[in-house]
């Protein structure tokens, strides 16, 4: 028996669980296997124009700053002017996704632009995401190799390139999509809503306490 056992097997001994147990085995797979949804709020069960409303206002509740684009052709011109207006280094981490390769990084040369995880020294990243839900104006980040999960939480500033048709208007909706096209749940599946923040100090908001002190997402197409 290794260490994990013998752990597991005396937390199921103190709650009087026998390791056995085929009843309770079955309960869990049959759950996992059926997806039961939970309760749907009814302001995400609109149409889709206005799910897209609905997130851009709570996203920006939450801190965030929302930028519409017409095309992805759009989006160098965007992520230079934003760093710019901020005056921060024209230097951007993005993520291998292949979501992101028709982006004309070369349309702005004064961008540096390099590809992978997160490094300490990155101060500005850009990914895709695999979501946005309308409720809450929450990003949906799912992991994998054109995805780095370091990019969301290591650099000071975040910048999302989020497809309008990939709104959805509740997280149900998000997961149902996520199984659909991905089939098994990623390693990791990350929601953000704003920025990193804490109160823990004097209950006063501090933004960047465990991740990106700015969320600046693209809005893209028509």
């Amino acid at each position: 028996m290794s260490g994990r056992d013998a752990i597991l097997g005396g937390i199921r001994a103190a709650l009087g669980r026998k390791t056995d147990d085929l009843a309770r085995r079955a309960t869990v797979e049959e759950r996992l296997t059926r997806h039961p949804r939970g309760l749907v709020p009814a302001r995400g069960q609109i149409p889709p124009a206005e799910q897209v409303e609905l997130f851009t206002t709570m996203a920006r509740e939450a801190a965030c700053t929302v930028q519409p684009l017409a095309a992805l052709e759009e989006v160098p011109a965007a992520v230079a002017d934003y760093l710019a207006g901020l005056n921060l280094p024209a230097e951007l981490r993005v993520a291998p996704d292949p979501g992101l390769d028709a982006i004309p990084w070369h349309a702005r040369p004064t961008l540096t632009v390099s590809r992978g995880p997160a490094r300490d020294a990155d101060a500005v990243s850009v990914t895709g995401a695999f979501a946005g839900v309308a409720e809450t104006g929450t990003l949906m980040l799912a992991s994998g190799p054109g995805h780095p999960t370091t990019l969301n939480f290591l650099p000071d500033t975040h910048i999302v390139v989020l497809r309008r048709d990939r709104v959805t208007g509740t997280y149900e909706d998000a997961w149902d999509r996520l199984r659909a096209e991905l089939g098994d749940v990623p390693r990791t599946v990350n929601f953000v809503t704003g920025p990193s923040r804490t109160g823990d100090i004097e209950q006063t908001i501090q933004l960047g306490a465990h991740g990106p002190r700015r969320l600046h997402i693209l809005l893209v197409g028509g």
